[in-house]
């Protein structure tokens, strides 16, 4: 088992690979004291060939790696892929073309809510993977065979999974399913992130305009901070911090300094001074272009109730298709159809969703059709 450290290696390797319809796909990095994750190694397989590719070795030019991602011809088999497109997004400038993600595929065949990779090996093939080389320190070299054997494995049974995955789709009729879900998972603006955007990672009720433009402001230079210097945003400033900016809007050193999530001394420090400036650049902005409060809709009289009987619904569709609720409708989504009905706008009233659930969603809180229990089953029946 080869581990491939040359840029003539790699080419080669592509070269083999590309000549197959698809390739299974992994990678293993480090975050945790990072913004950007470390690319450490890639794990590539085609029916007749693999790979282990050393990212970290020096001179290694990854160009033909991110050439065979561009290729629409070669589908790109991933397991759970968000990770793995934001680090090729990140170092190639590009989301992979043609993309099967087997934890999607997963959930529309049945397999429960976001199967991890090991149970679903098991559940297709009966193979129990060793995962005791799980929390191993990629960046440390040289790696062991166990440690190559591990992360080979991370593509090896995925072909057969893909393969089993897609036979089943086929057969259910459900392959357009897959792919509109993986068009939201290859779209640009899943990974290209505006740091003015940054906010919305928040969870905050606010109740002043003013104190949601300082929060948005204090995010966008806290998302830049972390981007230059790579670290994580929590290093930076924690969200408890952000909250208390907007709230408190210290403008000046002393000020930020009394506030309880702010370090004993850090106000006195290069990044705390730039802080203060961004929080006073937020205060100046004139009282009619302050940003609008997100609106909270208040609920009408029995959307609770109707939330009920809509995820009693959800249950018995999802069953009846053999497909995981979670990728069908989460809660909110339940709770906006209840409260707005058609108005809703969530992705349960769109696309193959609808079809499977959301027209009957809307004819359930119309009254057009009922929850019946008969024989010791729970049945969806039309009313007159």
């Amino acid at each position: 088992m080869n581990l491939i450290t040359t840029t003539e290696g790699l080419v080669e390797a592509v070269s083999a690979l590309s000549k197959s319809d698809f390739v299974t796909i992994d990678t293993e990095f480090i975050r945790e004291t990072t913004f950007w994750p470390e690319l450490c190694l890639i794990q590539m397989a085609s029916p007749d060939h693999t790979a282990l590719i050393d990212a970290l070795a020096p001179g290694l030019d990854l160009s033909s790696f991110f050439a065979l991602m561009a290729n629409e011809k070669v589908m790109k088999v991933f397991h759970a892929a968000r990770q793995d497109i934001e680090i090729i997004f990140h170092l190639g400038n590009l989301i992979p073309d043609s993309v099967f993600d087997t934890q999607v595929a997963a959930m529309v065949c049945g397999f429960g809510d976001a199967i991890s990779y090991d149970q679903l090996v098991n559940r297709v093939t009966g193979v129990n993977l060793d995962k005791s080389s799980r929390f191993t320190d990629w960046r440390r070299r040289p790696l062991s065979q166990k440690q190559l054997e591990y992360a080979l494995a991370d593509v090896t049974y995925l072909r057969d999974i893909y393969l089993h995955l897609k036979a089943k789709l086929e057969e259910e009729g459900r392959s357009d399913w897959v792919k509109e879900e993986m068009g939201i998972l290859t779209a640009r603006e899943t990974y290209d992130l505006h740091p003015d955007d940054a906010w919305k990672r928040l969870k905050s009720r606010l109740r002043k305009p003013q104190e949601l433009a300082v929060m948005q402001a204090v995010a966008a230079w806290r998302e830049r901070e972390a981007r230059e210097r790579n670290v994580p945003r929590g290093r930076v400033i924690k969200d408890d911090t952000i909250y208390e900016i907007a709230q408190q809007q210290p403008v000046d050193a002393e000020a930020l300094g009394r506030l309880r999530t702010i370090p004993k001394g850090w106000e006195r420090s290069t990044q705390a001074t730039g802080l203060v400036a961004v929080v006073n650049e937020a205060l100046a902005i004139p009282r009619d272009q302050m940003p609008r409060l997100p609106k909270h809709s208040h609920s009408p009289e029995g959307a609770g109730a109707a939330a009920d009987l809509l995820k009693v619904l959800l249950k018995l569709v999802t069953e009846e298709y053999g497909v995981a609720a979670k990728i069908v409708a989460n809660s909110d989504d339940i709770d906006r159809i209840a409260a707005e009905g058609e108005n809703a706008d969530v992705a349960a009233l769109r696309g193959w969703r609808r079809e499977v659930f959301g027209e009957k969603a809307l004819k359930l809180i119309g009254g057009e059709i009922g929850i019946k229990f008969e024989n010791r089953r729970i049945t969806a029946v039309p009313l007159d």
